[in-house]
């Protein structure tokens, strides 16, 4: 089964966490995560904890999920008593969030801002696909609080879109962006998705051209993955699609690095490009220069000052446990000074900022000069101090990582 959690070791029926924890929470930021897990349709690639209202029939619906979030906004406003973090970002994921109304939404983010308040220019995320939002919904949206929309575009092929399951139009992520910034969303972002099977070069510079053309100051670019146990995976296996070739993905990142840095969207991460650093997800970085954030919502993990846990996966057992006062955390781990130090270097690694050679061993000090050597790290960066991936070494990022981490 895909997506399976971990048991890890028991979390306190309080919700409770260590007092080294609490010490060190908020350090590197503190932000908030909300998984709303309704999906209207399940596309074949995607292995996230979502259901569609036939999965979920006579358990936990759209209109009482609100009140389910609140009530675990309320125990986490308890185990973090005393602990001073605005919340600088909240993002909203699926699934698919704007399939609630925008009100709930709305009530959802009061809730956080009433229980740890959001800190002055707080940036306020929701994703949302192109057929789930309007004009009066998105401003809606804005005028809850709401500062940026990520829309998931996918592809601008109406076959590819089809392969991956997706409902909407090829045309609607682009006008769905043209109404986000109507609205009064300065920022907003298009998802997309290459080397799907069946996609030709043609179909992904298409893509890029619509993106570009949207106007939108950001752009996520993920190369295809075949998760075991999704419809897709099972289509692959039985030979009816072609295995995603490597060499293929690797061609689509240097065409999309090519046209969104001539648009002027830099890079940033791996995967993502932005017209600016105010237009840089803020929320996503907080990830990946290791910050705290809870993450409210069935399956939803979280990280607070050292320690991760992740809740009940099925929405049916997030609401019993919420429902006996419990904490829905299914489990838990305290990580160690390795896992924090393995952590750190895999996902700053990625950082278009990079990260400090300092902060390396000295085995990983030597292998960052010979990753420079070979063109995967960038020299001038590294005579300052810096390990910046090159963009060869973006497209060998995972071996960098195993190189600086001996």
């Amino acid at each position: 089964m895909p997506g399976v959690l971990p048991d890890g070791e028991p979390v306190p029926a309080t919700g409770e966490l260590p007092a080294t924890a609490l010490a060190r929470a908020g350090e590197r930021g503190f932000g908030v995560y909300v998984h709303i897990p309704f999906c209207a349709s399940r596309c074949g690639y995607c292995d996230f904890n979502t259901y569609t209202a036939a999965e979920l029939a006579g358990g936990v619906t759209r209109e009482s999920y609100a009140d389910l979030v609140l009530a675990e906004i309320a125990l986490s406003k308890r185990v973090l008593d005393g602990v001073k973090a605005p919340v600088e970002t909240v993002f909203f994921g699926g699934g698919t969030p704007t399939l609630l109304p925008a009100a709930d939404l709305g009530r959802i983010l009061h809730a956080v801002d009433d229980a740890f308040g959001l800190a002055p220019g707080a940036e306020v995320t929701t994703e949302a696909n192109p057929e789930s939002v309007d004009p009066a919904y998105l401003r809606e949206l804005r005028a809850a609080g709401f500062t940026r929309v990520s829309l998931g575009m996918q592809s601008a092929a109406r076959h590819v879109l089809a392969i991956l399951d997706r409902k909407h139009t090829p045309g609607r992520a682009v006008e769905a962006a043209r109404e986000a910034r109507e609205a009064g969303f300065e920022h907003v972002n298009l998802d997309l998705i290459y080397s799907t099977p069946g996609e030709t070069a043609a179909d992904w510079d298409a893509s890029l051209t619509a993106a570009i053309g949207a106007g939108v100051d950001h752009v996520s670019a993920y190369s295809l993955i075949v998760e075991d146990g999704t419809r897709l995976a099972g289509r692959v296996r039985r030979g009816e699609l072609a295995v995603p070739d490597d060499d293929v993905a690797a061609d689509r990142y240097l065409a999309a690095d090519a046209a969104l840095s001539a648009a002027g969207l830099g890079w940033y991460e791996v995967s993502n490009w932005a017209a600016s650093e105010a237009a840089r997800c803020r929320h996503n970085l907080l990830y990946w220069r290791g910050g705290d954030w809870w993450g409210y919502g069935p399956g939803a993990h979280s990280h607070v000052g050292g320690v991760r846990w992740w809740n009940a996966r099925h929405p049916s057992a997030y609401a019993a446990r919420l429902a006996e006062g419990a904490s829905p955390g299914h489990g838990r781990e305290l990580l160690s000074a390795e896992d924090e130090y393995i952590e750190d270097v895999l996902l700053r690694i990625r950082l278009a900022e990079g990260l400090p050679v300092s902060s390396l061993r000295a085995p990983g000090r030597h292998a960052a000069t010979l990753a420079a050597a070979d063109g995967l790290l960038d020299s001038a960066a590294l005579a300052d101090g810096r390990a910046v991936l090159t963009l060869r070494g973006r497209l060998l990022a995972d071996a960098v990582v195993r190189d600086l981490l001996p």
